[in-house]
């Protein structure tokens, strides 16, 4: 029997509906949650996120700004530009797409993002809050998005051993980070597989929940999975197709076709956790909104 395909898309919109009444609250008391996304250089596959993400935003009704920067932008006029935008009160939430130029310093433009602003939750003050389960703390869009379509989709990892393949600090650090912690979408056993993890076959058939994030095209194969198990792709890979008239087709971490016949439950590429990313953003920025009211308004 075919796996239970997980979608991403319905939850997504489900999630950005129930956000609807938090909105109304705070445009109510003045305030409309505001993001800024900044972009340097022409990288295709960065364009057409932050044109998501601010199509995402109109249809939730929230304030917007796109910042395209040229390539040869100097990493003193990127830093002067986040300055301005951390003093900015229309903006709650700021987003640097990545990667940056070469010459850029990625980690020193990350921290010097207002931590109260850091939707994507790269900043050290946020890492720390999210390791120690502090609400305040701005969860990584992905893995807490991967986290949401867990706990909707009634796929609680309470007791389950969850394998996790990447040791990104954007996804497989912060999502071992989030199912360890006491409370829904937690409290599992977690392992967390790398490039220099001995016989990776044997690991990820431990798996309850095996969650791919490795940015290798169809890298987990059937033989890789327990019958049963729950398969999370976070991957999102181009591969050549010239029997497509773009020429090339979208495909995950995991070998869809072959992992669907042992999994439980799975989710497509597209349309599985990509709607969640941009979603759980949006929580991110209302989130960023809700907390500089209450600051603003002396509520603590």
């Amino acid at each position: 029997m075919p796996a239970r395909l997980i979608d991403g898309t319905a939850i997504g919109e489900a999630m950005r509906g129930e956000l609807q009444g938090e909105i109304r609250d705070l445009k109510r008391r003045g305030v409309t949650p505001g993001l800024a996304a900044v972009l340097v250089g022409e990288n295709p596959a960065s364009h057409t996120y932050v044109r998501m993400k601010g199509k995402a935003c109109d249809e939730a009704g929230l304030y917007h700004e796109t910042l395209r920067l040229p390539a040869e932008t100097t990493e003193a006029e990127l830093l002067a530009l986040i300055e301005r935008l951390n003093a900015d009160h229309k903006i709650h939430g700021i987003l640097v797409q990545l990667p940056l130029p070469k010459h850029i310093n990625t980690q020193r433009v990350l921290h010097r993002v207002d931590p109260g602003k850091d939707v994507d939750g790269f900043h050290p003050e946020n890492v720390g809050k999210v390791s120690i389960g502090d609400p305040t703390g701005f969860r990584p869009a992905t893995p807490y998005g991967v986290q949401q379509l867990l706990v909707r989709s009634e796929l609680e990892p309470t007791g389950k051993h969850a394998v996790i393949v990447g040791r990104s600090t954007i996804v497989g650090r912060p999502m071992a980070a989030l199912l360890l912690q006491d409370g829904p979408g937690g409290n599992a056993t977690v392992t967390v597989c790398h490039s220099r993890t001995r016989d990776i076959k044997a690991v990820t058939r431990q798996a309850d929940i095996l969650i791919v994030a490795i940015g290798k095209p169809e890298f987990v194969t059937g033989d890789m999975v327990k019958p049963g198990a729950v398969v999370i792709d976070v991957g999102v890979n181009r591969m050549d197709d010239p029997s497509l008239k773009k020429g090339y087709r979208l495909v995950g971490d995991v070998k869809f076709d072959e992992v669907k016949k042992v999994a439980g439950a799975i989710t497509p590429v597209p349309g599985g956790v990509g709607p969640m990313t941009i979603t759980m953003l949006l929580y991110n920025t209302v989130q960023a909104a809700r907390q500089w009211a209450r600051e603003r308004d002396g509520e603590g």
